[in-house]
């Protein structure tokens, strides 16, 4: 019944919503949330999803906006208030109050001539749909569709806006979405320890800065700092002679490493070492390398 009922109102949305996001879309503040019982719990679901978009917005309770969080609303902010009846005396207050100062108000609720409604700058009003509850009486297909309309939204002024994985990566830098958009600049090693040698470096030293920097491979540059090779332990080992220490990097070195740009996500990193068969990849922006990143980095943060 709730999916049915969710197919219903995308089949209703009409002018009202692009209006609504017209509004939302011109605040300069926040967009401040509000409902009250089950439609309470919706809002300030809908408010989380705003504020990690790239929307900022908030959650006020109707009841203490009466008792002095109204005060959190200012005429720079939009309401959105939620209320299946559309007649929630707890939101009262907050409804003179943005009529009062003329801020903003979308209100969505079930019932087109509802107080909520009438007095909203734009109602989305949802269709006609039986609650799931067997009694007919429990929030659940209207607080469905309620989620699924500011769900729709927040996505709507994301796409407006712009709002970019980078921008998300910001919102989100702890738990599981953090690090699957974390960018190989964020775990490479870089600076003093990224293993380097010249092209006429003597083996010798290639083999110490390999052991030192602990990453299997070393990449070569040329006079100009461009990384033109790289050499790995399996290359030390596939020119393993008596004479080997006496030779230069360029000798044994491979031509055209494998790189990748540092706007790069970790994950692609982690598909190309797959893909390819390797354990490092040099990030290179103009041809010179700004750090090496390691497999086991890629792991590290969780990016399998």
């Amino acid at each position: 019944m709730e999916a049915d009922a969710l197919n219903t109102l995308a089949g209703s949305l009409d002018g009202a919503f692009g209006r609504a996001l017209d509004r939302l879309a011109a605040v300069t503040g926040r967009i401040v949330v509000t409902g009250m019982g089950k439609s309470g719990h919706v809002a300030r679901k809908i408010a989380a999803t705003l504020a990690s978009t790239g929307t900022p917005s908030m959650f006020v309770h109707p009841g203490e906006a009466s008792h002095g969080d109204l005060g959190m609303i200012t005429r720079s902010d939009a309401v959105v208030a939620l209320s299946n009846s559309g007649e929630t005396n707890e939101l009262g207050d907050i409804i003179a109050y943005t009529r009062r100062f003329a801020i903003p108000l979308i209100g969505i609720t079930r019932r087109a001539g509802s107080s909520l409604a009438e007095q909203s700058d734009v109602a989305l009003v949802l269709p006609p749909a039986p609650e799931a509850c067997p009694l007919g009486l429990a929030p659940t297909t209207s607080t469905t569709m309620m989620l699924g309309l500011g769900d729709a939204l927040a996505v709507a002024l994301l796409e407006r806006k712009g709002f970019s994985a980078s921008d998300f990566h910001q919102l989100h830098p702890g738990g599981q979405l953090g690090q699957l958009l974390m960018k190989v600049t964020d775990v490479m090693h870089k600076g003093g320890d990224m293993p380097l040698c010249g092209l006429a470096a003597p083996l010798s030293e290639v083999i110490f800065e390999m052991t030192a920097k602990r990453l299997g491979c070393v990449g070569v540059t040329d006079g100009s700092g461009a990384l033109v090779g790289v050499i790995t332990d399996g290359d030390l080992r596939r020119h393993l002679k008596p004479e080997l220490l006496g030779g230069r990097a360029d000798g044994i070195m491979s031509p055209r490493p494998k790189s990748i740009r540092p706007q790069a996500l970790v994950t692609e990193a982690l598909r190309e070492m797959n893909e390819k068969q390797i354990t490092s990849l040099f990030v290179v922006e103009a041809g010179r390398p700004l750090g090496v990143v390691h497999i086991h980095d890629c792991l590290r943060v969780g990016a399998a």
